[in-house]
């Protein structure tokens, strides 16, 4: 193939596509049924009181786990990688660009997100200001609670329940690839032929592709 040739998917008839469109589908449907049968099974799952009392810096000042609830019943903390002085993380920051407005229908069926990280608040409320977030985000002072909940010195995402007694419980965990249920740039991505372009995919010999977390950009420095 030329050097400035563009790889394209072969051309087919509209019968062609049909075919093979309607037994992708049937693998679609299958995966969704079984995420749905995952779901459930996360909804069973134990949970484990949380016996440790963390304290963060937030806004209005130090709170508690428990206040990072904001008055709701499920909580969900995404430990960011933001350490003080340090520029932010690209993966992280792609997270809570897909947030958004998605806390607003979160927070309706009584769960509360929040962001926590190292950073002192100054340093992370200059970060929301020039990237345009305004989800709750809250010191982590010195990573006790990313240590305490498997985050260590990347990043993860934990989800707890409280009772009438306001006694914490954890009940989930991810990391790494479990935590691009946030990533709405790659579901789109994923449905185009080229697909997310990166090298570990599996795609068509010539497909353009270059290393993962390479071309991650804060969404402001992508024209520069």
């Amino acid at each position: 193939m030329s050097a400035n040739k563009i790889a394209l998917p072969p051309i087919g008839t509209l019968e062609d596509w049909q075919k093979a469109h309607q037994a992708l589908l049937v693998k679609e449907k299958e995966l969704t049924r079984a995420q749905d049968a995952l779901a459930a099974e996360r909804r069973r799952l134990p949970m484990v009181p949380v016996e440790e009392h963390f304290n963060f810096t937030g806004p209005e000042g130090e709170v508690s786990l428990v206040d990072l609830f904001q008055g709701r019943r499920q909580l969900i903390v995404y430990c960011a990688m933001l350490e003080p002085g340090a520029a932010p993380c690209q993966g992280c920051s792609m997270v809570m660009d897909n947030i958004g407005h998605n806390i607003v229908h979160v927070n309706a069926r009584d769960t509360t997100f929040v962001f926590t990280s190292p950073a002192p608040q100054g340093e992370i409320i200059a970060l929301q200001k020039r990237m345009g977030w305004d989800t709750p985000w809250y010191t982590d002072h010195d990573r006790r609670f990313a240590d305490a909940f498997d985050a260590g010195k990347g990043f993860a995402v934990n989800v707890f329940i409280r009772d009438d007694d306001n006694r914490v419980y954890r009940t989930y965990f991810t990391t790494d690839r479990g935590a691009e249920l946030f990533d709405t740039n790659f579901r789109l991505l994923d449905l185009t032929p080229y697909g997310r372009q990166e090298t570990w995919e599996d795609s068509p010999q010539g497909w353009p592709q270059s290393p993962p977390f390479e071309w991650w950009r804060m969404h402001d420095e992508y024209d520069t």
